[in-house]
């Protein structure tokens, strides 16, 4: 493990516990060059999941992708790192739940664009904007109308 910091190869584990309800191992680090601290997780690799992209390319599922493109879409939004960890770990069951090998990035799309929905409406239309391709203005305000007219129904 490299230090994020100095990138030297060697550290201590300072601590070590169960995270992520019991699926990945937290280990807090030590670097022996800089002595700054820095915090790793082991997760178990399950079977290989395949992502079946739009123009139907097979590539190995990719959480750190996933993350990204949630990160994108929470810039600048009241949603913290561990709310965004939380979500990736939600879908994760949820596909491997339906114990599918191969899943669409379409299915994966529209389960980020629930999970974003409930948490904040600008991330949602962000992400949304990216998945749906909206051609034009039209579709975009479209969907910012959609929202608004389901947020006055919540609140009556």
């Amino acid at each position: 493990m490299r230090c994020p910091y100095c990138s030297h190869g060697e550290d201590k584990v300072v601590d070590s516990r169960s995270s992520k309800e019991g699926r990945a191992v937290r280990r807090r680090r030590e670097c022996l060059r800089c002595g700054q601290r820095f915090t790793t997780y082991e997760y178990i690799e399950n079977v290989s999941l395949t992502i079946i992209k739009n123009d139907q390319r097979r590539e190995p599922y990719d959480r750190q992708k996933l993350m990204q493109g949630i990160v994108a879409a929470c810039k600048k939004r009241p949603v913290g790192l561990k709310k965004i960890e939380s979500i990736v770990d939600c879908i994760e069951n949820q596909i491997e739940k339906s114990g599918k090998m191969e899943i669409p990035s379409s299915e994966i799309g529209k389960l980020v664009m629930m999970e974003l929905y409930q948490l904040d409406e600008v991330a949602y239309v962000r992400f949304a904007s990216v998945y749906r391709k909206f051609k034009d203005i039209s579709e975009f305000i479209s969907e910012v109308k959609e929202i608004e007219s389901k947020s006055d129904e919540g609140r009556k």
